[in-house]
């Protein structure tokens, strides 16, 4: 049994008036999943403070770089303006547990000029996942309480991996040794 409130769309929608994509499953268990696309990435904290007033706890973040649809570039489904789906942006993808109910917000952010609101002073446990996005994606967390670098040495240039192995690579569970390798024949050195 669902506790999710009879009318989370028109909260969600009030939490982001930039534009919602809203889509909902419940399997056979009476387990809801709802996926909810913003169109303006800027709304990404008004969502997030609606699930924590909500009680919801965020379990992960996940981060993806979308394939362009065939044919032109699109804008985001349902949103009246907003990022175009065109193989150069980071979907970000924030899973929110609401007692077993599973909420996802996803934003879309440019690669070349990426910035996202902080979600750590909402909740703790995103902080090394912000982190990790200011480090080797170069994504922008305005806000966060602690922007220092977690892994890679302050000496080389933010983003190293981000400019040098495509990010599909990154977020497929490619080894360091073979990450590193690519960075180095792209330098021209030897691995």
């Amino acid at each position: 049994m669902s506790i999710l409130p009879d009318d989370l769309e028109s909260r969600l929608r009030a939490a982001a008036p930039g534009g919602i994509t809203l889509t909902s499953r419940t399997d056979s268990k009476g387990v809801t999943t709802l996926w909810c696309m913003l169109a303006d990435s800027r709304d990404l904290r008004g969502a997030a403070a609606l699930a924590k007033a909500l009680g919801a706890r965020l379990s992960t973040i996940t981060a993806l770089q979308p394939k362009p649809p065939k044919g032109a570039p699109e804008a985001v489904p349902g949103a009246s303006a907003g990022p175009v789906i065109d193989g150069k942006l980071h979907e970000i993808a924030y899973h929110f547990d609401l007692d077993g109910d599973t909420l996802t917000v996803l934003v879309l952010l440019p690669q070349d000029d990426a910035e996202i609101e902080s979600l750590t002073p909402l909740f703790r446990n995103a902080d090394w996942t912000e982190r990790e996005f200011m480090e080797t994606y170069a994504i922008r967390v305005v806000g966060h309480p602690n922007p220092q670098r977690l892994f890679v040495d302050e000496s080389i240039d933010p983003a190293v991996l981000e400019r040098l192995i495509p990010f599909s690579a990154l977020v497929n569970a490619a080894s360091s040794k073979s990450l590193w390798e690519q960075i180095m024949l792209r330098k021209g050195a030897k691995a």
